[in-house]
């Protein structure tokens, strides 16, 4: 099942979840309305929501609140990704210029606090405590993510544990709430409910760990945004910890001065040092360790074509370019 069969299993509510997010957009102020429609139409792949959806049809939800529920999710992406932007200095994404590199810093922040606010709003029409209680908690971790991600730039001496405490807090929450979710709505059993979130916190944690090797193996034009972008905010991702692990003493040198320094000048010797090792191979295989564990965790849940859909996303995470 390729992603294509994917959306087309959840056309249907993935259509509703879209009519529902244009709905929701809806602001009196004008440049409220610009940038978020902006960012949310520029051709993001709906993998938080899709993921809720799925895991909610595979559990045999049949109510209405999974449609609010993948809309506020996406709510939530879109805001920490407007707030991510404007810390990294970002001027490209998904193949278009950032929301902050055309209204400016200031504009996006608050849209993104809209956008936040808003998801919050549409949490309690669920009317259900255990949303609200996931959530919260959710976004509350996804913001220490980005706390500790900011402590850990310009540090070459980051271990592989240090890494992943920062993407498992960062990106993986929110995969591992929008499929708790589903279970929770559902009043699925706890061995069902901790099987999905298990299942969301390791793809987003594979989802993570490809976007990183890809920033040093792919094009700008493949991934949608600046190649050497990580490294000119002097992130320590995991292709450079390896390589660090690995390197010459020259190339560790090169690689120690390129993250403390930051900046793209050093994007040349820095990729020439990771493809000299093999720190990108290294990198795929932890991806697919978590893919791995992703898999094994949805053992429990029966099988149907949504349970056979999440297994394809799981072999997405990895096998993809962009």
């Amino acid at each position: 099942m390729d992603v294509a069969a994917i959306q087309r299993l959840i056309s249907d509510d993935m259509q509703a979840v879209n009519e529902l997010i244009r709905t929701r957009l809806r602001s009196d102020v004008v440049l409220v309305n610009q940038i978020s429609h902006y960012i949310i139409n520029s051709g993001g792949k709906r993998l938080r929501p899709m993921l809720h959806l799925l895991c909610a049809r595979a559990l045999n939800y049949t109510g209405q609140h999974h449609i609010t529920l993948a809309a506020v999710v996406e709510f939530i992406h879109t805001s920490t990704l407007l707030h991510d932007d404007v810390v990294d200095a970002s001027d490209m994404r998904r193949g278009k210029e950032t929301a902050n590199n055309i209204w400016g810093n200031e504009a996006s922040v608050l849209v993104g606090d809209f956008l936040y606010s808003r998801s919050f709003q549409m949490m309690v029409d669920v009317r259900d405590m255990r949303v609200m209680d996931i959530l919260a908690n959710a976004t509350n971790v996804i913001a220490e993510g980005e706390v500790l991600q900011l402590l850990n730039c310009h540090e070459p001496d980051i271990t592989e544990d240090d890494y992943l405490q920062v993407i498992r807090s960062k990106t993986a929450k929110l995969f591992e709430a929008a499929a708790q979710l589903s279970a929770v709505i559902s009043n699925q059993s706890e061995e069902y409910e901790t099987a999905v979130s298990n299942f969301g916190m390791h793809l987003g944690t594979a989802f993570q760990i490809v976007d990183d090797a890809l920033d040093y193996g792919s094009s700008s034009e493949d991934i949608g945004k600046n190649i050497g972008d990580d490294l000119a905010e002097g992130k320590p991702t995991l292709p450079l910890i390896y390589a660090l692990r690995l390197g010459t003493p020259e190339q560790q040198q090169i690689l120690r001065d390129a993250i403390t320094n930051g900046g793209k000048e050093y994007i040349d010797d820095v990729t020439a040092a990771i493809r000299a090792t093999p720190a990108i191979e290294l990198t795929m295989e932890a991806a697919q360790k978590e893919v791995d564990l992703a898999v094994n965790a949805l053992a429990p849940i029966p099988d149907s074509d949504y349970k056979q859909a999440l297994l394809a996303l799981a072999h997405f995470s990895v096998h993809r370019t962009y």
